[in-house]
């Protein structure tokens, strides 16, 4: 494991029982409370944006807001928040998906995306891949191309990676660390 994976490692704390019994929560505080590893982390994601040739970031709500809005400063590229149904002003395209016990709603600003865009999707988690899944097909309707997704963390167990790859078309899917 390289230095920099070990130090994001070593600043998730483990949190058993929450949101409910028998889930082990990684919260990622610590990781954003250290300059250092916050540091660390926001430039290989800006290194992932660069090198996909990414033009905007698309943060999903809500961490992905903390992480993805750093990156796109540091790649010197725009920002753009996905955020629940409901939460933005004025004229949005949204997308319905399915949860494991229900099913929620995103939506973006339009006219934030143009053709020609490439959009890399950041977030903190990539678990089931059911709001990444929604944010590219916003993204595409659009009319932006998806450059590729990446994240902090992907809980390898959820089998969110097998969701995504036949919508990434070939994009990149890159995690800083598999658990």
């Amino acid at each position: 494991m390289t230095a920099v994976k070990e130090l994001l490692l070593s600043r998730i704390r483990d949190v058993a029982d929450y949101p409910e019994p028998g889930v082990m929560f990684k919260d990622i505080t610590p990781l954003l409370a250290d300059p250092e590893a916050f540091t660390a982390l926001t430039d290989a994601l800006a290194d992932i944006a660069v090198r996909s040739g990414a033009t905007k970031i698309v943060g999903l709500e809500a961490r992905g807001f903390i992480l993805g809005a750093p990156v796109a400063v540091r790649a010197g590229l725009g920002f753009i928040p996905v955020r629940k149904a409901g939460k933005l002003p004025g004229a949005t395209l949204s997308q319905a998906y399915d949860l494991e016990y229900g099913s929620a709603e995103i939506e973006v600003h339009a006219e934030d995306l143009s053709t020609g865009d490439r959009i890399l999707i950041v977030d903190d988690v990539l678990a089931t891949g059911g709001t990444a899944e929604a944010s590219m097909q916003l993204i595409r309707r659009a009319g932006a191309e998806v450059a590729g997704i990446a994240v902090l963390m992907e809980l390898g167990f959820l089998n969110g990676r097998a969701r995504l790859e036949p919508a990434l078309s070939g994009a990149p899917l890159e995690s800083m660390l598999h658990i």
